[in-house]
C-alpha cells in the first residue's frame, strides 16, 4: 500500500490553483492510499478551529475539510503534525477532517524502516528570534490568550506576523549569507537523530529546499529528505514496496 507524505502546501483563497490541484490530487491518487501525512504549514495561516463557522473567512476551507473527511470515511488514515503557519489548528478541525494530530517529531516504522517525520522548524536554530517566538507561541497560556481574542483582531496579529516574516526573508537574503539562517543547523540535526537512535530517515518540510542528503553519525549512515513546497510543482514523499522517494507533482496542468 502506499503512504503519502506532503508539508507546506500554505494554502490560502489568494492562491486558489494551488488549492485546487491539492483537490484534484487528493480526488485521484489518495483514495487508494493506505494514509496521507501532512507535516506542518498546511494553510498559509490558522487562528483558531472556529474560523470554520465564520462564513465570510471560513469558507476557503470548508471543501478541503470536505475532502479530508470524505478520504477518511473511505479509510484513507489522516494525520496532522503543527508547523509554523498552523500550530493552532486543534481537535475542532482534526475531528471536522477526521484526522489525528501528531506531536512534533513523530517516530514512524514502514516496513522495516524507521522514518522520524518533522515539520523542520525547531531544527532551524540559527535564528534565533524566530526560535524565541516559537518558544512563546507554542505554550499553552498563549494560546489560551489568544484564541480567547476576537477572530477579527486574531486575524490583524496573524497578518501583520506574516508581514513580519516576508520583511524578515527579505532582510535575511541581502546578507553576506543570503537565507542560511532559514536551513537546518547541522548539530541540531545530528542531535535529533541521537535522541531517538538513529533513525534511518529523518523526514522533514519548513525550508522549501527539497532534496535528499546522507548524514553519517556516530557510526551510523541516516539520511535526511526534505520535502518541497506547493507552488508551481510539488515535492513529495511516497512509500510503496520500492522504499521511501520523492516524488514531484506539476501543479500547473
Amino acid at each position: 500500500m502506499t503512504t503519502w507524505i506532503i508539508s507546506d502546501l500554505h494554502l490560502c483563497a489568494q492562491r486558489p490553483a494551488v488549492t485546487q490541484a491539492f483537490l484534484h490530487w487528493l480526488r485521484t491518487e489518495v483514495t487508494t492510499a493506505e494514509a496521507l501525512y501532512i507535516l506542518g504549514d498546511f494553510v498559509e495561516v490558522w487562528v483558531g478551529d472556529d474560523i470554520l463557522a465564520d462564513p465570510q473567512h471560513g469558507a476557503e476551507f470548508v471543501p478541503i475539510v470536505q475532502a479530508l473527511r470524505a478520504l477518511s470515511d473511505q479509510g484513507v488514515k489522516l494525520y496532522f503534525m503543527h508547523g509554523n503557519r498552523d500550530f493552532l489548528i486543534g481537535q475542532g478541525f482534526a475531528q471536522a477532517s477526521g484526522l489525528q494530530l501528531l506531536s512534533d517529531p513523530t517516530l514512524l516504522t514502514l516496513g522495516e524502516t524507521r522514518i522520524l517525520l518533522s515539520h523542520g522548524d525547531a531544527l532551524c536554530t540559527d535564528d534565533v528570534a524566530y526560535q524565541q517566538f516559537r518558544s512563546q507561541v507554542r505554550t499553552p497560556q498563549w494560546q489560551q490568550a489568544f484564541l480567547s481574542q476576537p477572530l477579527a483582531a486574531r486575524l490583524a496579529f496573524a497578518e501583520q506576523a506574516r508581514q513580519q516574516s516576508t520583511q524578515n526573508k527579505a532582510m535575511h537574503a541581502q546578507t553576506t549569507q543570503p537565507m542560511d539562517i532559514m536551513d537546518v543547523n547541522a548539530a541540531a540535526v545530528l542531535a535529533l537523530l541521537r535522541q531517538y537512535d538513529y533513525p534511518d530517515i529523518l523526514l522533514h518540510g519548513h525550508t522549501h529546499r527539497p532534496g535528499r542528503h546522507p548524514v553519517q553519525i556516530d557510526g551510523h549512515v541516516c539520511e535526511r529528505i526534505v520535502l518541497g513546497d506547493w507552488h508551481d510543482d510539488a515535492v513529495c514523499a511516497r512509500w510503496d514496496a520500492h522504499g521511501l522517494q520523492l516524488h514531484t507533482l506539476s501543479l500547473l496542468a
